[in-house]
Parts: C-alpha cells; structure tokens; sequence
C-alpha cells in the first residue's frame, strides 16, 4: 500500500508521506485528533490527497487568515466538526524604534528566528511592514519567541504577542522582469532569473535544492509554464507571470515576478 503512495511522489517527500499518513489512520481507526505543525502548500496537498482517500477523516487547514500560505492543519475523524477548533496560532510582532526596520527583509526575520533553535514548521507567513514585522508562529513556540528574540541582523528589537484579529498582512512585491528566452527549460530560465551561468544553476537543481510549486523538481529540462511558482533554495523564488509570444527570431518572450 504504502509503495503504491510512493509512486505519486518524490523520493524527497516520502518521509513526510509517511508522516501524513499515520496522522490519518490514527483519526480513522483509533478516533485520535492532531495539529500539525505548519505546512506549505506542496505538504498541505499530500495531505489532503491521503484525507480523500479516507471517508471516515475530516481536515481543517488554517493558517491564521484567509490567504496563508503556510497552514497547520487538524486531523480528525469525520464525526467531529472542526470548525470551532483552536489551531494555536499567535501573532509575534517585531518592532524597533531606530528606524532601520526598511533595510530588513523576511529572510532576515527567518534567520533571526531559526538563529534561536527554532524549528521552521513552527513559523508560518512572516508580514514585513513598515517599522517592523507581524509573524504568525504556533502558540508552544510562542512565548519562548517573545522572550528571546532580541536582535535581528544586528538591530535591537521588541517583541509582543497579539491575538489573530490585530494581525497585519503586508502586499507581495514582485520585481517584475521581461526575458527573452529559447525555451521554457528549467535551467535556462532560473539561470537568467538570477544572472547565473547555466553550469552554476545545475548543481543545485540536481542536487535537490530547486523546486516548482513547493515540488522537489531535479530535472533541468522541466517545461515550466505560465503561473509555476520556482523556489531556489538560497537565491530566492519566482513566478512565470506571463508567456507573452514569441519574437520574429522565434524566441518566447517571458514575464517574470521576482520576489522581493
């Protein structure tokens, strides 16, 4: 049974598939509930995937407001309404008062943060806003959070735990890119996304450190497509915006949204 589960995904996610799993057959043969740590949207599907083949489970998936893209979910048999469920969520914000919060972007947030010893599942979306930044976090991690998170990349900072209504969203910024491209292979667009040689974008992608849509994708020649997510870890990620045709030379003219 299990094997059949493995032919529908990576190598790479087959420890979380098993993971997954077991939270459904707990809910379906032992009426056992769980709140999972947060997920990204790639986890959040495989999850699902496993509920709809169980009728007897139910699954909420909230991340703290209507667009999360990291979400926790709630597992549970099908005889339990879940609507009412606490999914401990808080809102860690993060101030300072010396004004040099515009210079600090979310990485820089999320390594403050993993610098504690913080496991990344405990940290949903982070809001960058002007003079600091709203954090959604799952409620054991918390107060540990409120009470050490002190600097952030250098610069001293406060920290408060609010209820969900006070959170702020912060608005995407794309950096918007026109390319001009031979194909719509991987490699070749990731390179001039990141103004990277071709040779230097394989390494990464066959060693697993490349994604499409939260997908683990180790192949160079993967076609993307108009709306495909790209996430290079360490470089950062991107959107295909748009396949505007092709140029009298037959190259295909691409828009890019880059993520600031």
């Amino acid at each position: 049974m299990q094997k059949e589960l493995y032919a529908h995904f990576h190598p790479d996610e087959h420890h979380f598939v098993d993971k997954a799993s077991e939270w459904v057959e707990r809910a379906a043969h032992q009426h056992a509930v769980k709140l999972t740590d947060f997920l990204d949207p790639r986890q959040a599907f495989i999850l699902n995937t496993l509920v709809n083949r169980e009728p007897n489970v139910n699954c909420r998936l909230d991340g703290g407001y209507a667009e999360a893209e990291r979400k926790r979910a709630f597992i549970a048999p099908d005889y339990r309404p879940l609507d009412g469920e606490d999914m401990g969520i808080r809102v860690l914000s993060v101030s300072s008062g010396d004004g040099k919060f515009l210079t600090l972007e979310h990485g820089d947030y999320m390594g403050a943060i993993l610098g504690l010893g913080m496991k990344r599942d405990k940290v949903g979306d982070i809001h960058v806003l002007e003079g600091g930044c709203h954090c959604l976090v799952s409620e054991d991690a918390a107060d540990y959070l409120h009470l050490n998170l002190s600097q952030v990349h250098r610069v001293h900072v406060q920290t408060e735990l609010l209820p969900l209504e006070r959170l702020e969203v912060s608005r995407v910024k794309l950096d918007e890119l026109q390319l001009s491209v031979a194909s719509m292979r991987l490699d070749g667009i990731v390179s001039d996304v990141f103004r990277l040689s071709r040779a230097k974008v394989l390494v990464p992608i066959q060693a697993g450190k490349c994604r499409v849509n939260w997908k683990p994708e180790a192949d160079p020649g993967k076609q993307l497509k108009e709306g495909d997510l790209i996430t290079l870890q360490g470089f950062g990620r991107f959107k295909v915006l748009a396949v505007e045709g092709t140029t009298k030379t037959g190259r295909m003219r691409v828009k890019i949204g880059k993520y600031a």
